[in-house]
Protein backbone atom coordinates (compact mmCIF):
# COMPACT_ATOMS: atom_id res chain seq x y z
CA UNK A 1 0.00 0.00 0.00
CA UNK A 2 3.26 2.43 0.65
CA UNK A 3 4.63 0.91 -2.39
CA UNK A 4 1.31 2.62 -4.37
CA UNK A 5 1.35 5.60 -2.54
CA UNK A 6 4.76 6.30 -3.70
CA UNK A 7 4.05 5.72 -7.36
CA UNK A 8 1.18 7.98 -7.06
CA UNK A 9 3.07 11.01 -5.42
CA UNK A 10 5.79 10.58 -8.48
CA UNK A 11 2.94 10.16 -11.64
CA UNK A 12 2.24 14.28 -11.65
CA UNK A 13 6.19 14.72 -11.61
CA UNK A 14 6.63 12.36 -14.66
CA UNK A 15 3.98 14.28 -16.83
CA UNK A 16 5.01 17.98 -15.67
CA UNK A 17 8.38 17.20 -17.07
CA UNK A 18 8.09 16.32 -20.38
CA UNK A 19 5.93 19.39 -20.81
CA UNK A 20 8.24 21.31 -19.20
CA UNK A 21 10.94 20.53 -21.57
CA UNK A 22 8.60 20.79 -24.97
CA UNK A 23 7.32 24.50 -23.61
CA UNK A 24 11.23 25.52 -23.09
CA UNK A 25 12.66 24.03 -26.37
CA UNK A 26 9.72 26.14 -27.52
CA UNK A 27 10.39 28.95 -25.81
CA UNK A 28 13.75 28.58 -27.07
CA UNK A 29 13.06 28.27 -30.71
CA UNK A 30 10.57 31.69 -30.89
CA UNK A 31 13.87 33.57 -29.32
CA UNK A 32 16.39 31.72 -31.43
CA UNK A 33 14.19 32.85 -34.45
CA UNK A 34 13.63 36.53 -33.80
CA UNK A 35 17.53 36.73 -32.98
CA UNK A 36 18.30 35.34 -36.46
CA UNK A 37 15.79 37.98 -37.74
CA UNK A 38 17.78 40.74 -36.15
CA UNK A 39 20.77 39.87 -36.79
CA UNK A 40 19.99 39.63 -40.42
CA UNK A 41 18.12 42.54 -40.42
CA UNK A 42 21.30 43.97 -38.93
CA UNK A 43 23.90 42.53 -41.64
CA UNK A 44 21.48 43.95 -44.81
CA UNK A 45 21.98 47.42 -43.18
CA UNK A 46 25.61 46.49 -42.70
CA UNK A 47 25.76 45.66 -46.09
CA UNK A 48 23.95 48.49 -47.80
CA UNK A 49 26.03 50.60 -45.83
CA UNK A 50 29.31 49.20 -47.18
CA UNK A 51 28.17 49.01 -50.75
CA UNK A 52 27.17 52.92 -50.40
CA UNK A 53 30.88 53.73 -48.93
CA UNK A 54 32.49 51.20 -51.43
CA UNK A 55 30.96 52.93 -54.27
CA UNK A 56 31.70 56.45 -52.61
CA UNK A 57 35.41 55.46 -52.66
CA UNK A 58 35.35 53.97 -55.98
CA UNK A 59 33.96 57.35 -57.31
CA UNK A 60 36.53 59.05 -55.87
CA UNK A 61 39.77 56.62 -56.57
CA UNK A 62 38.11 57.19 -60.28
CA UNK A 63 38.35 60.91 -60.02
CA UNK A 64 41.87 60.71 -58.52
CA UNK A 65 42.70 58.39 -61.49
CA UNK A 66 41.54 60.35 -64.23
CA UNK A 67 43.26 63.43 -62.75
CA UNK A 68 46.28 61.65 -62.57
CA UNK A 69 45.85 59.95 -65.76
CA UNK A 70 45.70 63.83 -67.17
CA UNK A 71 48.75 65.13 -65.81
CA UNK A 72 50.65 62.23 -66.40
CA UNK A 73 49.24 62.86 -70.20
CA UNK A 74 50.22 66.75 -70.09
CA UNK A 75 53.74 66.03 -68.33
CA UNK A 76 54.30 63.51 -71.78
CA UNK A 77 53.00 66.39 -73.66
CA UNK A 78 55.17 68.40 -72.64
CA UNK A 79 58.17 66.28 -72.78
CA UNK A 80 57.51 64.75 -76.36
CA UNK A 81 57.12 68.31 -77.48
CA UNK A 82 60.50 69.11 -76.04
CA UNK A 83 62.16 66.02 -77.47
CA UNK A 84 60.87 66.82 -80.80
CA UNK A 85 62.29 70.69 -80.47
CA UNK A 86 65.66 69.19 -79.92
CA UNK A 87 65.33 66.57 -82.45
CA UNK A 88 64.63 68.72 -84.81
CA UNK A 89 67.94 71.09 -83.65
CA UNK A 90 69.96 68.02 -84.02
CA UNK A 91 68.86 67.40 -87.41
CA UNK A 92 69.44 70.86 -88.44
CA UNK A 93 72.45 70.62 -87.01
CA UNK A 94 73.49 67.40 -88.62
CA UNK A 95 72.25 68.70 -92.01
CA UNK A 96 74.53 71.78 -91.60
CA UNK A 97 77.85 69.55 -90.01
CA UNK A 98 76.83 67.16 -93.42
CA UNK A 99 77.11 70.46 -95.88
CA UNK A 100 80.33 71.65 -94.46
CA UNK A 101 81.73 67.62 -94.71
CA UNK A 102 80.62 68.00 -97.89
CA UNK A 103 82.73 71.17 -98.66
CA UNK A 104 85.73 70.38 -96.81
CA UNK A 105 85.89 66.40 -99.13
CA UNK A 106 85.77 68.69 -101.64
CA UNK A 107 88.95 70.86 -100.72
CA UNK A 108 91.07 67.71 -99.84
CA UNK A 109 90.30 66.05 -103.28
CA UNK A 110 91.31 69.33 -105.07
CA UNK A 111 94.24 69.63 -102.24
CA UNK A 112 95.18 66.02 -102.92
CA UNK A 113 94.90 66.19 -106.56
CA UNK A 114 97.61 69.09 -106.04
CA UNK A 115 100.25 67.16 -104.09
CA UNK A 116 99.61 64.31 -105.79
CA UNK A 117 101.00 66.97 -108.98
CA UNK A 118 103.89 68.45 -106.43
CA UNK A 119 104.65 65.00 -105.28
CA UNK A 120 105.59 64.04 -108.60
CA UNK A 121 107.39 67.28 -109.35
CA UNK A 122 109.44 66.75 -106.00
CA UNK A 123 110.42 63.21 -106.98
CA UNK A 124 111.13 64.16 -110.41
CA UNK A 125 113.66 67.06 -108.37
CA UNK A 126 114.60 64.73 -106.25
CA UNK A 127 115.76 62.49 -108.89
CA UNK A 128 117.52 65.07 -110.74
CA UNK A 129 119.83 66.30 -108.02
CA UNK A 130 120.67 62.48 -107.05
CA UNK A 131 122.08 62.61 -110.30
CA UNK A 132 123.45 65.88 -110.26
CA UNK A 133 124.96 64.78 -106.47
CA UNK A 134 126.46 62.03 -108.09
CA UNK A 135 128.42 63.32 -110.72
CA UNK A 136 129.68 66.10 -108.02
CA UNK A 137 130.91 63.88 -105.98
CA UNK A 138 133.21 61.82 -108.52
CA UNK A 139 133.90 65.70 -109.95
CA UNK A 140 134.72 66.65 -106.02
CA UNK A 141 136.73 62.82 -106.04
CA UNK A 142 138.42 63.21 -109.05
CA UNK A 143 139.71 66.98 -108.12
CA UNK A 144 140.42 66.16 -104.15
CA UNK A 145 141.94 62.48 -105.04
CA UNK A 146 140.39 61.41 -101.91
CA UNK A 147 137.27 59.05 -101.96
CA UNK A 148 134.07 59.94 -99.11
CA UNK A 149 135.45 57.78 -96.80
CA UNK A 150 138.57 59.06 -96.77
CA UNK A 151 137.00 62.66 -96.88
CA UNK A 152 134.63 61.64 -94.17
CA UNK A 153 137.56 60.39 -91.58
CA UNK A 154 139.62 63.57 -92.34
CA UNK A 155 136.28 65.54 -91.40
CA UNK A 156 135.86 63.69 -88.11
CA UNK A 157 138.93 63.91 -87.36
CA UNK A 158 138.83 67.91 -87.83
CA UNK A 159 135.99 67.92 -86.48
CA UNK A 160 137.16 65.20 -83.12
CA UNK A 161 140.19 67.81 -82.79
CA UNK A 162 137.72 70.47 -82.56
CA UNK A 163 135.50 69.61 -80.40
CA UNK A 164 137.95 67.67 -77.75
CA UNK A 165 140.00 71.46 -77.98
CA UNK A 166 136.62 73.67 -77.20
CA UNK A 167 136.00 70.22 -74.29
CA UNK A 168 139.15 71.54 -73.08
CA UNK A 169 138.98 74.98 -73.05
CA UNK A 170 135.49 74.22 -71.35
CA UNK A 171 137.26 72.14 -68.68
CA UNK A 172 139.81 74.55 -67.53
CA UNK A 173 137.63 77.24 -67.41
CA UNK A 174 134.88 75.26 -65.53
CA UNK A 175 137.83 73.99 -63.46
CA UNK A 176 139.14 77.36 -63.03
CA UNK A 177 136.07 78.79 -61.55
CA UNK A 178 134.91 76.11 -59.67
CA UNK A 179 138.38 75.78 -57.90
CA UNK A 180 138.69 79.64 -57.33
CA UNK A 181 135.14 80.20 -55.19
CA UNK A 182 135.43 76.21 -53.51
CA UNK A 183 139.34 77.37 -53.13
CA UNK A 184 138.15 80.32 -51.07
CA UNK A 185 135.39 79.44 -49.21
CA UNK A 186 137.73 76.05 -48.29
CA UNK A 187 140.39 78.35 -46.98
CA UNK A 188 137.67 80.78 -44.89
CA UNK A 189 136.15 77.62 -43.38
CA UNK A 190 139.66 75.72 -42.63
CA UNK A 191 141.28 78.89 -41.44
CA UNK A 192 138.43 79.50 -38.89
CA UNK A 193 138.20 76.17 -37.92
CA UNK A 194 141.82 75.48 -37.54
CA UNK A 195 141.86 78.83 -35.29
CA UNK A 196 139.65 77.52 -32.86
CA UNK A 197 141.42 74.15 -32.75
CA UNK A 198 145.54 75.39 -32.52
CA UNK A 199 147.68 72.25 -30.62
CA UNK A 200 150.76 71.00 -30.24
CA UNK A 201 152.54 67.99 -31.44
CA UNK A 202 154.54 65.22 -29.39
CA UNK A 203 155.72 62.50 -31.14
CA UNK A 204 155.28 59.05 -28.61
CA UNK A 205 157.97 56.75 -28.32
CA UNK A 206 158.01 53.30 -27.19
CA UNK A 207 160.18 53.65 -24.43
CA UNK A 208 159.78 55.62 -20.93
CA UNK A 209 162.39 56.91 -18.08
CA UNK A 210 162.12 55.63 -14.72
CA UNK A 211 164.30 57.84 -12.45
CA UNK A 212 166.15 56.45 -9.18
CA UNK A 213 167.40 57.51 -6.01
CA UNK A 214 170.91 55.55 -6.41
CA UNK A 215 172.22 53.51 -8.27
CA UNK A 216 172.08 50.36 -5.39
CA UNK A 217 168.44 50.39 -6.54
CA UNK A 218 169.01 49.00 -9.70
CA UNK A 219 170.33 45.75 -7.59
CA UNK A 220 167.01 45.16 -5.58
CA UNK A 221 165.01 45.57 -8.79
CA UNK A 222 166.90 42.69 -10.23
CA UNK A 223 166.76 40.70 -6.99
CA UNK A 224 168.30 37.67 -6.35
CA UNK A 225 168.91 35.67 -9.68
CA UNK A 226 167.16 38.10 -11.53
CA UNK A 227 163.75 36.87 -9.63
CA UNK A 228 162.70 40.40 -8.89
CA UNK A 229 162.80 41.71 -12.60
CA UNK A 230 161.69 38.40 -14.14
CA UNK A 231 158.40 38.71 -11.96
CA UNK A 232 158.16 42.68 -12.83
CA UNK A 233 158.43 41.52 -16.74
CA UNK A 234 156.36 38.82 -16.64
CA UNK A 235 153.11 40.58 -14.46
CA UNK A 236 153.24 43.53 -16.87
CA UNK A 237 154.94 42.14 -20.11
CA UNK A 238 157.42 44.89 -20.34
CA UNK A 239 160.92 44.80 -21.14
CA UNK A 240 163.14 46.65 -18.42
CA UNK A 241 166.73 47.78 -19.59
CA UNK A 242 169.28 48.26 -16.68
CA UNK A 243 172.14 49.33 -18.18
CA UNK A 244 175.14 51.81 -17.56
CA UNK A 245 172.33 54.90 -17.28
CA UNK A 246 173.28 56.41 -14.11
CA UNK A 247 170.25 56.48 -11.55
CA UNK A 248 168.13 55.16 -14.46
CA UNK A 249 165.93 52.15 -15.67
CA UNK A 250 164.43 52.33 -18.93
CA UNK A 251 160.93 50.35 -19.61
CA UNK A 252 160.62 49.38 -23.31
CA UNK A 253 156.90 47.77 -24.51
CA UNK A 254 154.95 48.66 -27.83
CA UNK A 255 152.00 48.90 -25.75
CA UNK A 256 152.06 51.65 -23.59
CA UNK A 257 149.03 50.81 -21.00
CA UNK A 258 151.16 48.05 -20.04
CA UNK A 259 154.48 50.35 -20.10
CA UNK A 260 152.47 52.87 -17.98
CA UNK A 261 151.38 50.58 -15.43
CA UNK A 262 154.25 49.03 -15.27
CA UNK A 263 155.93 52.24 -14.57
CA UNK A 264 153.37 53.12 -11.68
CA UNK A 265 154.33 49.79 -10.05
CA UNK A 266 157.89 50.14 -10.77
CA UNK A 267 157.90 54.00 -8.61
CA UNK A 268 155.58 52.25 -6.02
CA UNK A 269 158.43 49.84 -5.15
CA UNK A 270 160.96 52.77 -5.24
CA UNK A 271 159.06 54.57 -2.53
CA UNK A 272 157.83 52.00 -0.65
CA UNK A 273 161.22 49.85 -0.21
CA UNK A 274 160.02 46.43 -0.06
CA UNK A 275 160.82 44.59 -3.76
CA UNK A 276 160.30 40.63 -4.02
CA UNK A 277 157.90 39.16 -6.30
CA UNK A 278 155.07 39.03 -3.90
CA UNK A 279 155.00 42.84 -3.33
CA UNK A 280 155.24 43.15 -6.95
CA UNK A 281 152.56 40.90 -8.23
CA UNK A 282 150.39 43.47 -5.39
CA UNK A 283 151.40 46.40 -6.54
CA UNK A 284 151.03 46.02 -10.38
CA UNK A 285 147.70 44.78 -9.32
CA UNK A 286 146.74 48.37 -7.68
CA UNK A 287 148.80 50.03 -10.44
CA UNK A 288 146.31 48.17 -12.81
CA UNK A 289 143.37 49.66 -11.17
CA UNK A 290 144.14 52.86 -10.91
CA UNK A 291 145.52 52.41 -14.48
CA UNK A 292 141.51 51.64 -15.24
CA UNK A 293 140.01 54.16 -13.56
CA UNK A 294 142.42 56.44 -14.85
CA UNK A 295 141.45 55.82 -18.52
CA UNK A 296 137.89 55.94 -17.82
CA UNK A 297 138.84 59.62 -16.20
CA UNK A 298 140.50 60.47 -19.25
CA UNK A 299 137.19 59.52 -21.55
CA UNK A 300 135.78 61.07 -19.15
CA UNK A 301 137.33 64.52 -19.90
CA UNK A 302 137.88 64.06 -23.39
CA UNK A 303 133.66 63.49 -23.73
CA UNK A 304 133.52 66.63 -21.44
CA UNK A 305 136.13 68.90 -23.75
CA UNK A 306 134.34 67.63 -26.74
CA UNK A 307 130.93 68.43 -25.46
CA UNK A 308 129.32 64.80 -26.18
CA UNK A 309 127.02 63.51 -23.58
CA UNK A 310 125.23 60.22 -23.32
CA UNK A 311 127.93 58.37 -24.57
CA UNK A 312 128.12 54.44 -23.50
CA UNK A 313 130.13 53.73 -20.44
CA UNK A 314 132.46 51.41 -22.74
CA UNK A 315 132.78 53.66 -25.17
CA UNK A 316 134.03 56.69 -22.63
CA UNK A 317 136.50 53.81 -21.69
CA UNK A 318 137.64 52.84 -25.57
CA UNK A 319 138.29 56.60 -25.72
CA UNK A 320 140.35 57.37 -22.74
CA UNK A 321 142.68 53.92 -23.98
CA UNK A 322 143.26 55.94 -27.34
CA UNK A 323 145.27 58.37 -24.90
CA UNK A 324 148.28 55.40 -24.75
CA UNK A 325 147.36 54.67 -28.56
CA UNK A 326 149.75 56.37 -30.79
CA UNK A 327 149.32 56.46 -35.14
CA UNK A 328 152.55 57.24 -36.84
CA UNK A 329 153.50 59.04 -33.75
CA UNK A 330 150.49 60.99 -32.83
CA UNK A 331 148.54 60.69 -30.06
CA UNK A 332 145.61 59.10 -31.41
CA UNK A 333 143.20 60.85 -28.35
CA UNK A 334 144.16 64.43 -29.46
CA UNK A 335 144.02 63.74 -32.98
CA UNK A 336 140.39 61.98 -32.27
CA UNK A 337 139.72 65.50 -30.30
CA UNK A 338 140.64 67.93 -32.75
CA UNK A 339 138.94 66.13 -35.28
CA UNK A 340 136.27 66.53 -33.21
CA UNK A 341 137.05 70.29 -32.85
CA UNK A 342 137.55 70.75 -36.67
CA UNK A 343 134.63 69.18 -37.77
CA UNK A 344 132.45 70.67 -35.22
CA UNK A 345 133.44 74.52 -37.05
CA UNK A 346 133.36 73.52 -40.08
CA UNK A 347 129.56 72.12 -39.69
CA UNK A 348 128.88 75.65 -37.80
CA UNK A 349 129.78 77.44 -40.82
CA UNK A 350 128.53 75.64 -42.97
CA UNK A 351 124.76 75.16 -41.24
CA UNK A 352 124.69 71.24 -41.08
CA UNK A 353 124.25 69.04 -37.88
CA UNK A 354 127.22 70.06 -35.73
CA UNK A 355 126.23 67.14 -32.67
CA UNK A 356 126.75 64.34 -35.49
CA UNK A 357 130.33 65.74 -36.84
CA UNK A 358 131.39 66.28 -33.50
CA UNK A 359 130.39 62.68 -32.69
CA UNK A 360 131.74 60.95 -35.47
CA UNK A 361 134.83 63.01 -35.03
CA UNK A 362 135.56 61.66 -31.84
CA UNK A 363 134.84 58.31 -32.40
CA UNK A 364 136.22 57.45 -35.61
CA UNK A 365 139.60 55.73 -34.58
CA UNK A 366 137.90 54.28 -31.73
CA UNK A 367 138.67 50.93 -33.44
CA UNK A 368 142.48 52.00 -32.81
CA UNK A 369 141.47 51.31 -29.03
CA UNK A 370 141.22 47.32 -29.75
CA UNK A 371 142.64 46.90 -33.01
CA UNK A 372 145.48 44.61 -31.38
CA UNK A 373 142.85 42.42 -29.83
CA UNK A 374 140.61 42.29 -32.60
CA UNK A 375 141.08 41.01 -36.17
CA UNK A 376 140.31 43.88 -39.27
CA UNK A 377 140.94 46.98 -39.50
CA UNK A 378 140.21 49.81 -37.23
CA UNK A 379 137.24 51.16 -39.45
CA UNK A 380 135.37 47.45 -39.32
CA UNK A 381 135.99 47.28 -35.53
CA UNK A 382 134.72 51.14 -34.79
CA UNK A 383 131.58 50.55 -37.27
CA UNK A 384 130.65 47.20 -34.88
CA UNK A 385 131.78 48.67 -31.60
CA UNK A 386 129.41 51.59 -32.54
CA UNK A 387 126.63 48.98 -33.38
CA UNK A 388 127.06 47.65 -30.19
CA UNK A 389 127.04 50.41 -28.44
CA UNK A 390 123.49 51.85 -30.02
CA UNK A 391 125.10 54.83 -31.92
CA UNK A 392 123.20 56.26 -34.48
CA UNK A 393 123.76 55.46 -37.87
CA UNK A 394 124.27 58.49 -39.34
CA UNK A 395 127.21 58.91 -37.07
CA UNK A 396 128.60 55.18 -38.35
CA UNK A 397 128.30 56.16 -41.57
CA UNK A 398 130.30 59.82 -40.98
CA UNK A 399 132.88 58.00 -39.13
CA UNK A 400 133.30 55.28 -41.45
CA UNK A 401 134.28 57.29 -45.08
CA UNK A 402 137.15 59.10 -43.25
CA UNK A 403 140.09 56.53 -45.28
CA UNK A 404 137.89 56.04 -48.10
CA UNK A 405 136.99 52.61 -47.45
CA UNK A 406 132.82 53.78 -47.93
CA UNK A 407 131.25 56.61 -50.24
CA UNK A 408 130.42 59.50 -48.05
CA UNK A 409 126.33 60.42 -48.32
CA UNK A 410 126.21 63.09 -46.01
CA UNK A 411 128.12 66.20 -45.65
CA UNK A 412 128.93 65.16 -42.19
CA UNK A 413 130.94 62.57 -43.49
CA UNK A 414 133.03 64.67 -45.64
CA UNK A 415 133.74 67.10 -42.94
CA UNK A 416 134.82 64.19 -41.31
CA UNK A 417 136.91 63.03 -43.64
CA UNK A 418 138.21 66.75 -44.21
CA UNK A 419 139.17 67.35 -40.91
CA UNK A 420 141.18 63.57 -40.36
CA UNK A 421 142.92 65.18 -42.82
CA UNK A 422 143.98 68.78 -41.75
CA UNK A 423 145.00 66.79 -38.14
CA UNK A 424 147.15 64.45 -39.59
CA UNK A 425 148.63 66.71 -42.22
CA UNK A 426 149.35 69.40 -39.82
CA UNK A 427 153.58 69.90 -39.44
CA UNK A 428 154.95 67.59 -36.73
CA UNK A 429 151.57 65.76 -36.87
CA UNK A 430 152.99 62.40 -38.08
CA UNK A 431 156.19 60.77 -38.35
CA UNK A 432 156.64 58.34 -41.29
CA UNK A 433 159.37 55.73 -41.59
CA UNK A 434 162.12 55.65 -44.60
CA UNK A 435 160.54 53.24 -45.94
CA UNK A 436 157.07 53.83 -45.85
CA UNK A 437 158.09 57.76 -47.07
CA UNK A 438 160.13 56.37 -50.06
CA UNK A 439 157.62 54.23 -51.48
CA UNK A 440 154.84 56.51 -51.31
CA UNK A 441 157.37 58.53 -53.51
CA UNK A 442 158.36 55.49 -55.66
CA UNK A 443 154.67 54.85 -56.24
CA UNK A 444 153.71 58.61 -56.94
CA UNK A 445 156.42 58.46 -59.74
CA UNK A 446 155.30 54.94 -61.59
CA UNK A 447 151.67 56.48 -61.50
CA UNK A 448 152.71 59.35 -63.35
CA UNK A 449 155.47 57.40 -65.90
CA UNK A 450 152.34 54.85 -66.60
CA UNK A 451 150.95 57.56 -69.16
CA UNK A 452 151.81 57.96 -72.95
CA UNK A 453 153.74 60.50 -73.43
CA UNK A 454 155.28 61.19 -70.22
CA UNK A 455 159.45 61.47 -70.40
CA UNK A 456 160.20 61.70 -67.08
CA UNK A 457 158.13 62.15 -62.97
CA UNK A 458 159.90 63.80 -60.21
CA UNK A 459 157.90 63.97 -56.86
CA UNK A 460 159.53 66.76 -55.20
CA UNK A 461 158.21 68.86 -51.92
CA UNK A 462 158.16 66.01 -49.57
CA UNK A 463 155.54 64.01 -51.82
CA UNK A 464 152.90 66.88 -51.70
CA UNK A 465 153.61 67.28 -55.51
CA UNK A 466 154.40 65.01 -58.44
CA UNK A 467 156.34 67.26 -61.34
CA UNK A 468 155.60 65.40 -64.61
CA UNK A 469 157.58 66.04 -67.94
CA UNK A 470 155.64 65.25 -71.26
CA UNK A 471 156.94 64.85 -74.68
CA UNK A 472 156.75 67.28 -76.36
CA UNK A 473 156.05 65.54 -80.13
CA UNK A 474 153.54 63.60 -78.65
CA UNK A 475 150.93 65.68 -76.24
CA UNK A 476 149.86 69.21 -76.98
CA UNK A 477 148.71 71.75 -74.75
CA UNK A 478 144.56 70.41 -74.60
CA UNK A 479 146.12 66.47 -73.96
CA UNK A 480 148.11 68.15 -70.60
CA UNK A 481 144.86 69.51 -68.99
CA UNK A 482 143.46 65.74 -69.56
CA UNK A 483 146.44 63.83 -68.65
CA UNK A 484 146.97 66.04 -65.26
CA UNK A 485 143.31 65.15 -64.72
CA UNK A 486 143.62 61.47 -65.01
CA UNK A 487 146.84 61.69 -63.06
CA UNK A 488 145.47 63.16 -60.38
CA UNK A 489 142.07 60.65 -60.44
CA UNK A 490 144.30 57.23 -60.12
CA UNK A 491 146.11 58.54 -57.26
CA UNK A 492 143.22 59.71 -54.98
CA UNK A 493 141.96 55.64 -55.95
CA UNK A 494 145.47 54.10 -55.41
CA UNK A 495 147.25 55.95 -52.88
CA UNK A 496 146.59 56.83 -48.72
CA UNK A 497 147.83 59.97 -48.04
CA UNK A 498 147.06 63.08 -46.02
CA UNK A 499 146.26 66.18 -47.41
CA UNK A 500 146.46 67.08 -51.09
CA UNK A 501 149.05 66.22 -53.86
CA UNK A 502 149.53 68.78 -56.38
CA UNK A 503 150.36 67.25 -60.20
CA UNK A 504 152.51 69.64 -62.09
CA UNK A 505 152.87 68.97 -66.14
CA UNK A 506 155.55 70.37 -68.13
CA UNK A 507 155.51 70.79 -71.97
CA UNK A 508 159.04 72.25 -73.30
CA UNK A 509 160.14 72.70 -76.73
CA UNK A 510 163.75 73.49 -77.55
CA UNK A 511 165.68 74.78 -80.46
CA UNK A 512 169.45 74.07 -80.59
CA UNK A 513 171.81 75.84 -83.31
CA UNK A 514 175.37 75.90 -83.52
CA UNK A 515 177.07 79.00 -84.94
CA UNK A 516 180.18 77.73 -86.79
Amino acid sequence: MKIINNLLSFIPVIIITPISFVIGYYIRKSTAEKLIISAETKSKEIILESEKKAETVKKEKIIEAKEEIHQIRFELDKEVKSRRNEISKLEKRNLQKEETLERKSDNLERKEDKLSLKSKEVEDKLSEISNMHDKHMKELERISGLTTEEAKNQLLTSVEKEVRHESVVLIRDTLGKAKEESSKKAKEILAFAIQKCAADFVSETTVSLVNLPNDEMKGRIIGREGRNIRALESLTGVDLIIDDTPEAVILSSFDPIRREIARLALEKLIIDGRIHPTRIEEMVDKSRKEMDAHIKEIGENATFDAGIHNLHPELVKLLGRLMYRTSYGQNVLSHSLQVSFLAGAMAAELGVDVRIAKRAGLLHDIGKSIDHEVEGTHIEIGMNLLKKYKESPAVIHAMSTHHGDFEPETIEAILVTAADAVSAARPGARRETLQTYIKRLETLEAIASSYEGVDRSFAIQAGREIRVMVIPEKINDDEMVLIAREISKKIENELDYPGQIKVSLVRESRVVEYAK
